[in-house]
């Protein structure tokens, strides 16, 4: 390929149609290819460049390490998982409405599996999330008050298009920790949606927030606007260890 031709669409961060030139060319040549139709699946190269990239990046700022998908979901373990609730909120739609999600369900069931999968597909559709656990979001907090970063840290939870707080809950969060999350809350209220998973009911966030009002006012925003969806069943993180155990396990003779 031309050399100066190459460092042109560089120099104008058409990479894709860097990457793609060579093989478009000898498309055009052995098809052949209309100079319209040539052009045309360049740009298409390089829409598809720039939205892998898009994602890549915006999968970085969620926090999400390893994309997960409900086509790799196992439904067939635990068959009273609402299939069809979970999918349809991987569409994203309950994110133009501002709407919540609360995920009730013991260990091991896939609350993670979901609320990665239901981020997943909504920053397809264009939205940025951020997903932070309750161990994450506690030193978050804590780091953010030893800097002097707090409000820039609430500046952050409050302005994502799908705030997911995962394992709400497992970790007693510091003494300003429940204020914080009031504000968060307060400022996301009907403006942004927001998902959380627990193992907890409601009656003891009270408790693990260390502030009974506080939990009370958050609970009353997000419940308003949030549908409760019980994910019921056996772990299935366990099961998967019985059956690498089993696997690993000489045979008898």
């Amino acid at each position: 390929m031309n050399v100066e031709l190459n460092a042109r669409l560089r120099h104008l961060r058409l990479s894709g149609m860097v990457e793609a030139l060579p093989l478009r060319l000898e498309q055009a040549i052995s098809a052949p290819l209309a100079h319209r139709e040539f052009l045309e699946l360049l740009v298409e190269d390089e829409l598809r460049r720039r939205a892998d990239r898009l994602f890549v990046r915006r999968l970085k700022q969620a926090g999400i390490v390893q994309v997960k998908e409900f086509s790799d979901f196992d439904f067939s373990f635990n068959q009273k998982i609402p299939r069809a609730k979970l999918c349809e909120l991987a569409t994203a739609r309950f994110i133009a409405a501002h709407d919540g999600v609360l995920l009730i369900g013991p260990p091991g069931v896939g609350k993670s599996h979901a609320v990665t999968a239901i981020a997943v597909g909504a920053i397809r559709t264009g939205y940025r999330v951020l997903l932070r656990s309750t161990f994450d979001l506690a030193q978050d907090f804590a780091e953010a008050e030893a800097t002097g970063e707090r409000r820039e840290l609430v500046r952050k939870l409050t302005r994502v298009d799908l705030l997911v707080l995962e394992d709400f809950g497992m970790k007693k969060l510091g003494p300003r920790a429940a204020e914080d999350l009031l504000e968060i809350f307060v400022r996301r209220h009907e403006t942004a949606s927001t998902i959380i998973t627990t193992n907890r009911p409601t009656e003891d966030w009270g408790q693990f927030l260390g502030d009974v009002p506080a939990a009370t006012a958050i609970l009353d925003r997000f419940l308003a606007h949030a549908e409760i969806i019980q994910m019921q069943g056996k772990s299935y993180r366990l099961h998967q260890r019985a059956h690498r155990a089993s696997l690993a396990a000489p045979s008898e003779n």
